[in-house]
């Protein structure tokens, strides 16, 4: 199996890393695979129902209707 070395991780990152791992109960070098991996899962295709709900809840900025309709109309 591969490996990576992460150079200057800075101190705040490597204590959020560990305090969401103990959260999760998995190992650092597991959290840091887990979020790896759900950053980068190729989806294909549009957001389901379901995620666009989630994603008007927890966006860091509302997904309102407006803003959907901005998207549609500029095709993104």
């Amino acid at each position: 199996m591969a490996g990576i070395l992460i150079k200057d991780l800075p101190e705040k990152l490597h204590r959020l890393l560990k305090s969401r791992a103990a959260a999760n109960r998995r190992s650092l070098n597991a959290e840091v695979i887990t979020i790896l991996e759900t950053a980068l899962d190729d989806r294909s295709g549009p957001p389901t129902l379901e995620e666009v709900d989630r994603m008007r809840v927890q966006g860091a900025r509302p997904l309102t209707q407006a803003l959907l309709d901005r998207a549609r109309r500029d095709r993104r």
